[in-house]
């Protein structure tokens, strides 16, 4: 498997530090795709017509080449149960039409191997193949049965004609599977003998709640909401506790259950570097989503410790900039305050400076309706500049899984309902 290239950063525009247009979202329904047009205005809500609440996502990204005749095993893991699952296959990187000739979800057992009875072939328009363009994404049709909150599911994708550039998600923390021809519709483990810690070609899974008025958060962010330095294989993500929280037979008074982490490593607000900055991806990854009620902005480190010489002017200009297109499309907005970072080799006093600066306007901002201080859960009482010694993953910078399990507790959740 070919790892992921990594772009280097692309130019900010001679107008301003901010990147001002957002990456072109792949909006598509059940019965067939469209190609996304480039740098398109923020969509409204109506245009969304994937239906149902997202219960899983991870945000695409460019995978470098991939292998041909592969077939993959991804493994994902809900946050709200429900019926009628869907799951969104996407091209959004590559530079050719992506065949799906097979494709199966089911619940895993152990390993690669499903729980028996429970693997169904998906659909898109009734059909068993489907052909996504370049730069677009195709929701499956609706499977039947009854799919369990926080549970492992087991999407098989078999995709012979794929060429160029992959999509999928570099970084999963999880282990998932591979295998030479289609074996999609199987339930043992036999041809599924190679493992991959990516997600390939499936960014979002969906589900239809017991009850109407349940939504979802959406978690734009880097690698702090990605999970990295949390334990792979055991879903230790902040997102991921903070969906257990979420859970149903703890919260009955919640109207927002489903969690989807669009968390990308290295990820910028104001630039585009290792993925599209988070205003540019904000359309795709987020107001596509089915279902989103709330979204949590929780990114900026990487904008500080790029040495742009980014202000926190410009920062709190980008995160203002999120906050109106989020509240245009009808969606709360919740920001979190930046981490500390020192003793991370890209830290220095004037990003450390420039952190403080926006800190203080996030905590006294009317932009967001609500804001969390994740500053004040990270930081050492010793040396505020420092990551919390019993939290810290090994890098200064990273919580390890006690400071992802602090950061979620730390959210007051009747804060992820406000009127709108």
């Amino acid at each position: 498997m070919t790892r992921r290239t990594r772009r280097a950063p692309r130019p900010r525009p001679v107008t301003g530090r901010m990147a001002r247009g957002c990456q072109a979202a792949a909006l598509v329904a059940a019965v067939g795709c469209q190609p996304a047009p480039a740098r398109a205005a923020p969509p409204p809500p109506s245009v969304v017509r994937a239906s149902g609440v997202v219960t899983w996502a991870a945000s695409a990204d460019g995978m470098g080449e991939d292998g041909a005749g592969q077939g993959y095993r991804m493994i994902v893991h809900t946050s709200v149960g429900g019926t009628g699952l869907r799951v969104r296959v996407t091209n959004a990187f590559g530079d050719h039409p992506l065949t799906l000739d097979s494709g199966y979800a089911g619940l895993r057992g152990h390993g690669a191997a499903l729980r028996p009875g429970s693997n169904r072939r998906l659909t898109f328009g009734g059909a068993r193949t489907v052909t996504v363009p370049a730069g677009a994404a195709a929701w499956s049709d609706p499977l039947p049965g009854s799919w369990p909150a926080g549970t492992d599911l087991a999407v098989s994708l078999y995709l012979p004609g794929a060429a160029g550039p992959a999509t999928g998600h570099w970084m999963a923390l999880q282990t998932s599977y591979t295998g030479q021809g289609d074996h999609t519709a199987e339930e043992s483990a036999r041809n599924w003998g190679r493992t991959t810690g990516s997600w390939w070609y499936l960014d979002a899974v969906s589900v239809r709640p017991s009850r109407a008025a349940t939504g979802a958060v959406v978690v734009l962010g880097d690698s702090l909401t990605d999970g990295r330095q949390s334990t792979p294989d055991l879903n230790r993500r902040w997102p991921d506790y903070l969906a257990r929280r979420l859970n149903p037979a703890r919260t009955h008074a919640m109207d927002v259950r489903g969690v989807a982490d669009e968390g990308v490593s290295g990820n910028m607000v104001l630039t585009d570097g290792a993925a599209p900055s988070a205003l540019d991806r904000l359309d795709r990854d987020v107001l596509s989503q089915p279902g989103v009620r709330t979204v949590f902005l929780f990114e900026g480190v990487n904008d500080l410790k790029a040495h742009t010489g980014v202000t926190a002017a410009e920062l709190i200009a980008g995160y203002r900039e999120i906050a109106r297109r989020v509240h245009g499309a009808g969606k709360c907005v919740v920001a979190a305050t930046v981490g500390p970072f020192k003793g991370w080799p890209e830290w220095d006093p004037a990003a450390e400076s420039v952190r403080r600066d926006v800190n203080r306007l996030l905590r006294t901002s009317r932009d967001f309706d609500a804001v969390i201080d994740f500053d004040r859960v990270l930081r050492s009482p010793d040396d505020p500049e420092r990551l919390r010694p019993a939290f810290d993953g090994g890098d200064h910078l990273h919580p390890d899984d006690r400071g992802m399990r602090a950061l979620a507790d730390a959210v007051d959740l009747a804060r992820l309902n406000c009127a709108r």
